[in-house]
């Protein structure tokens, strides 16, 4: 099965696309995930939801807005609580990591290879089959 990172944006705007993901498709929601790191001093997170794999078992879509969202530990906010409000709703609590930030990696996709290692680690994600 192949797992992979769709990013939507940052977040500034395009947390409500995903917000309308997570409320049109609760059942699909397979885990929401909050990831927290330190960029340009600013404590912010990336939100996701990573989505139950599809009927054929060959693709599991992880929908993110990377990296422009507050820290809510640090600075509360509502873009994170409505993530939080659809999870809850989906029957979902917000699991969190702090990570490195994805300035530390030369390709974006090498930062999603990262974040898939760290959701694989903690038995998350399942491994490749």
């Amino acid at each position: 099965m192949r797992q992979k990172f769709i990013e939507l944006g940052e977040g500034y705007a395009d947390i409500y696309e995903l917000l309308e993901l997570g409320e049109q498709m609760p059942e699909r929601i397979d885990y929401a995930i909050a990831f927290y790191c330190e960029k340009s001093r600013q404590a912010v997170s990336s939100l996701a939801f990573i989505m139950k794999p599809t009927s054929q078992q060959k693709f599991q879509p992880i929908y993110i807005c990377r990296e422009g969202i507050p820290n809510p530990h640090e600075k509360p906010n509502k873009r994170f609580d409505l993530f939080q409000a659809v999870a809850e709703s989906a029957g979902k609590t917000v699991t969190e990591f702090t990570v490195k930030p994805s300035t530390m990696f030369p390709e974006t996709e090498l930062y999603y290879n990262y974040l898939i290692g760290i959701l694989r680690t903690n038995r998350i994600l399942s491994p490749l089959s």
